[in-house]
């Protein structure tokens, strides 16, 4: 098993995944945010299963109990979800986009993602100091 494989590592990267799709959602909305009918997306919370590191679903879905079982196929956005406005925030175009809700967003997900980087780099220095290499 490499070093990079271990679960915690592994956890920490998919979360740096998840936070880097949710900024480029995030980046579509205010990119969109004068386009007449456009709906905001965003991701759905991420968690992980406390038995296997593994991400899970955030509703009920399909698990694999057997190895002989065909895995499901999710879609391309699997995940993404529109997220529903009010009404007064849609604008007459059907526009709706909250600029100041997007950019409180994106400043939330860059702490995060800083979060998670940071606690990636000190578990790799911690594992070379556990090894003798620094």
């Amino acid at each position: 098993m490499a070093v990079t494989d271990m679960p915690l590592l592994s956890m920490l990267r998919t979360r740096m995944q998840w936070h880097q799709t949710r900024q480029k959602l995030i980046a579509e909305n205010v990119a969109n945010a004068d386009m007449p009918g456009f709906r905001p997306r965003d991701l759905a919370p991420l968690s992980f299963d406390r038995a296997s590191g593994q991400p899970s679903a955030t509703g009920p879905g399909l698990t694999l109990t057997s190895a002989g079982h065909i895995a499901p196929t999710g879609e391309a956005g699997a995940g993404i979800e529109a997220r529903r406005s009010k009404g007064f925030e849609v604008r007459p175009s059907g526009n709706g986009v909250n600029l100041e809700e997007e950019m409180m967003k994106s400043g939330d997900n860059q702490t995060d993602y800083q979060l998670a980087a940071s606690l990636y780099q000190k578990s790799l220095d911690a594992l070379k100091i556990a090894v003798g290499k620094r």
